[in-house]
């Protein structure tokens, strides 16, 4: 147990939708008082930084809702129940980009915001690329359009702010980092 923890006291379910559920915590706080805390249950989700042969990245832009504004960004979705993160990174990418690959590896997994959510994204790096025929299609609420941009432009799209999430930011760079290691 460490110092910091906090014991839930009582826990009240606020709303549970299709992506998100929102709970309200009261804790204990590690100096005996309490406290709450908002809590955002999400099942993970998957991201997957797909390069070419050509060494283009493969990303969507899509309209944001929350940001109303689009953004550009590395294919990406949510976990389906107790789904396999690369069963689910495959599933997205063919979804999103038509594109299967021959190499799918995990780089690693991070929490998006923890101080309100618990969500995880694993990210992967494909390689080895190709176009499925009868790819499946988006989803019914979903629209994107395909890009293939060099590292440089992404790198020139996140100073534009066109690229801004983390998710994104993090592949990218990530990729800066292994070619400046090569």
């Amino acid at each position: 147990m460490s110092q910091f923890e906090e014991k839930t006291i009582k826990s009240e379910k606020i709303f549970s939708g299709r992506i998100i559920q929102l709970q309200v915590d009261e804790v204990e706080l590690p100096n005996g008082k309490t406290s709450t805390r908002e809590l955002i249950k999400h099942p993970g989700a998957v991201a997957v930084l797909a390069v070419t042969n050509d060494q283009k990245i493969v990303m969507v832009e899509q309209y944001r809702k929350p940001l109303e504004r689009t953004l550009i960004e590395i294919p990406a979705g949510k976990l389906e129940g107790n789904e396999d993160p690369l069963v689910c990174a495959k599933r997205e990418l063919e979804e999103e980009t038509g594109y299967g690959c021959h190499h799918l590896e995990l780089i690693t997994s991070f929490y998006t915001s923890p101080g309100f959510a618990d969500e995880i994204v694993h990210l992967f790096l494909a390689k080895d690329l190709y176009k499925k025929e009868n790819a499946a299609g988006l989803d019914e609420d979903e629209f994107v359009q395909l890009l293939e941009i060099t590292l440089e432009e992404a790198l020139q799209y996140m100073k534009e702010h066109k690229i801004y999430d983390a998710k994104t930011a993090y592949a990218v760079q990530y990729l800066q980092l292994q070619k400046a290691q090569s």
